[in-house]
């Protein structure tokens, strides 16, 4: 009678994939994650207490999540229950949950492993509160996506976030020299080459072993050493990491706007570079940079709001790529100017006064009079008309009656805000000679 296997037209002895061949069997052998699984990590010391609460994975792919998961399974005795949130329902949490609960009944944990574990709703979400408050489970999440806005409070609150990183280049280079080591024979790469690969991987350990195993199998023994060309020809290039509607995108726009607020064109330029390379909307970034313009620049460089506009303009008339150096301009443009949120902190500052006062009036003598009942009422009796005043300043009162005059708008000492502060630091000195 025919097994599983051949009835799937399955061989059972089918060679596995390298990366699963290369799987670590002990904690120690995991890469790249010293500050989690070293001497000093916080699952070693947790395992050393022989306590081992539920934690949320959170890390980019290929990274060790599923691995780390597996192991902690055989280190603490538990029961290993995989299951991935793309592919499971309410169903399927029922039956992992009641058969852990016979398990515990037996005197044997569940570590029940759940992979994109910010893929369940909310509700599905609460059913894991239970179980893991009476110990039925110990829950392992694996995300790649921030666990403060994809998971719940009540379930963050029951578990402890460990952060993977993305694999380093020496991390990417000690699988490299592993997968050598299993499969007898170097890599057919220079070291060009062999650079360009570890690169190519952007820090996925899993997609770094895929490489390696398509070059070993489509490069004989004996055949020539690939330069970084024939390695191109051999594999297709990685496209990067990036989900515009997810981490990978508020990351690199924050990473982007931070670097022209820090007035580095470099690093702005590669963040842009990045996000066009990835295929990012130009028109959403054209729409962030005028924001630097207004938020970061402001009066401090008043050319910036137009360079940015004009920006946003140039790309709609020339197109990709031709357009995409309009934006490049714009960004050194933002990167290189001269820094202010004087406008942008005074403009906050005056919105909470104004939610704060209500409906307070303006004076009566900046109020317009076009019925005979308001000039009775005195609206606009005793306005000066400052064009008529000397220096064009008459220093008269324009906040409501019963409000002090305040101040919100404070010029730095840069760029053009430098002449505004002079301008203002003129009429506050004619205001209070006028109005004394």
């Amino acid at each position: 009678m025919a097994n599983l296997f051949q009835a799937a037209g399955l061989d059972q002895d089918a060679r596995r994939p390298l990366a699963d061949r290369l799987r670590p069997r002990r904690l120690s052998e995991v890469v790249g994650q010293d500050h989690v699984i070293g001497p000093q990590g916080a699952l070693t010391r947790l395992l050393a207490a022989n306590r081992l609460p539920s934690i949320i994975l959170w890390g980019p792919p290929g990274t060790g999540k599923t691995t780390i998961a597996r192991l902690l399974a055989g280190e603490t005795g538990l029961y290993f229950e995989q299951m991935s949130a793309i592919f499971s329902g309410v169903a399927d949490l029922k039956k992992a949950f009641e058969q852990a609960r016979i398990r515990r009944e037996q005197g044997k944990g569940t570590l029940l492993f759940v992979d994109e574990i910010h893929r369940f709703n909310r509700s599905q979400q609460d059913s894991f509160l239970p179980y893991v408050e009476d110990g039925t489970i110990t829950l392992v999440g694996a995300t790649t996506e921030n666990p403060s806005f994809e998971l719940n409070g009540a379930l963050l609150s029951r578990a402890q976030v460990l952060v993977l990183n993305r694999l380093d280049t020496t991390a990417l280079e000690q699988l490299l020299a592993r997968a050598e080591t299993h499969e007898k024979r170097r890599l057919p790469l220079d070291m060009g080459a062999r650079e360009a690969l570890v690169a190519m991987a952007d820090g996925d350990g899993r997609y770094l072993l895929n490489l390696a195993e398509d070059i070993l199998s489509s490069v004989p023994k004996g055949d020539a050493t690939l330069d970084s060309a024939g390695l191109a020809a051999v594999v297709q290039k990685r496209v990067p990491l990036y989900d515009k509607s997810q981490d990978g995108h508020y990351n690199l726009i924050s990473a982007l706007h931070k670097s022209v607020r820090g007035s580095d064109p470099d690093a702005a330029l590669y963040y842009l570079a990045r996000m066009l390379t990835a295929g990012e909307n130009p028109l959403f970034l054209a729409r962030r940079i005028v924001r630097m313009a207004v938020e970061d620049i402001g009066l401090a460089d008043p050319e910036a709001i137009k360079q940015a506009l004009a920006a946003k303009d140039a790309f709609d008339f020339l197109g990709s790529p031709e357009g995409e150096l309009a934006l490049a301009q714009a960004v050194v443009y933002m990167a290189s100017a001269p820094k202010s949120n004087a406008v942008y902190k005074a403009f906050g500052a005056a919105s909470r006064r104004a939610r704060e006062t209500g409906s307070l009036a303006p004076p009566k003598i900046i109020l317009n009079a076009p019925t005979r009942l308001m000039k009775e009422q005195e609206y606009g009796a005793g306005y000066r008309y400052d064009h008529d005043e000397p220096d064009a300043f008459s220093g008269q009162n324009y906040f409501p009656d019963g409000m002090q005059r305040e101040s919100y708008y404070h010029p730095p000492e840069r760029g053009f805000e430098r002449e505004i502060a002079k301008r203002l630091a003129f009429w506050a000195k004619l205001r209070s000679e006028r109005q004394d």
